[in-house]
């Protein structure tokens, strides 16, 4: 499989960017197999992912960044970011006790449907040692306290963790703590969650609960990265289904598990393919 670079970038939109870029690529003999583009006429803003080979491009691969931040970055005001097809994301997963997201993502991982690499799974609890066993995955585990006054210590040494993993960007699969800003700060629009609600309707916690209190007919999931702001970030992926006055807690929580899996799995897999770009706050997801 020929060896890509991805590129991801927006700028106040304006004529010839896309002209720009596209020689660019062309005259240093890179094949062009990928572009999508979308201009927000309310801000003025112009999005863009473009995808070429890099077999017979003429410019060294470490370069390549370089030479755009001085023919393109002043000149249109762009920001960009640059990915190589061939550097797996490193995706460490966070979990508590519910199992169904972790058993979905480590599915999947396994049937070759990523790629990507999974250093770590992290946990607050001991539960699901057994799942990260079955797919061979190292395990940590650090509780903490009642009253959060370990939380520190404890974001700290997996702050640790994932450096020394190598971790690219963490999933919350259920992860039933609230990720502090330091950990933020360094991993922004990195961390994925799963929210059991299709917000912003019933944040926080019980939303099934919430909804079924509620009497609403439809529940749903969202993935969003986390921001300091709690399950407020730029929302990745949602989805829905259909319920009646005949569901309780149990079974509204039940069928959410399904959409929980869904909606994480493709938040992901999106994210993998590095098919997202976030402006203020919100997502641009290019097919």
């Amino acid at each position: 499989m020929q060896s890509c670079a991805i590129l991801l970038l927006h700028c106040p939109d304006q004529s010839g960017i896309i002209s720009e870029v596209t020689k660019f690529i062309t005259d240093n003999q890179g094949n062009i197999i990928y572009l999508d583009q979308y201009v927000d006429r309310e801000d003025g803003m112009f999005f863009m992912r473009i995808e070429w080979e890099l077999d017979n491009f003429l410019i060294p691969r470490d370069k390549i960044k370089e030479y755009l931040s001085i023919l393109y970055a002043q000149r249109y005001q762009i920001e960009f970011n640059l990915f190589f097809s061939d550097v797996r994301p490193r995706m460490a997963i966070f979990v508590s006790k519910m199992s169904h997201c972790l058993y979905d993502l480590l599915a999947r991982y396994k049937a070759g449907e990523w790629a990507v690499d999974i250093p770590c799974i992290v946990s607050n609890h001991e539960d699901l040692r057994f799942v990260a066993e079955q797919f061979d995955i190292p395990f940590y585990v650090w509780s903490i306290n009642k009253d959060h006054s370990n939380k520190a210590e404890v974001e700290a040494a997996e702050m640790a963790l994932l450096e020394e993993k190598r971790v690219s960007f963490i999933v919350l699969a259920r992860y039933m703590q609230i990720i502090s800003d330091d950990l933020i700060a360094r991993y922004p629009h990195h961390i994925i969650n799963i929210h059991h609600s299709f917000l912003p309707a019933f944040v926080g916690a019980k939303p099934y609960h919430q909804a079924w209190e509620r009497g609403v007919k439809i529940i749903g999931a969202t993935s969003h990265y986390v921001t300091a702001e709690l399950d407020a970030g730029p929302i990745i992926e949602q989805d829905v289904t259909r319920i009646s006055h005949k569901d309780t807690p149990v079974t509204l929580a039940n069928k959410g598990k399904d959409l929980e899996k869904i909606v994480l799995s493709r938040a992901v897999t999106k994210h993998i393919e590095r098919k997202i770009l976030t402006y203020k706050n919100k997502t641009i997801i290019f097919s």
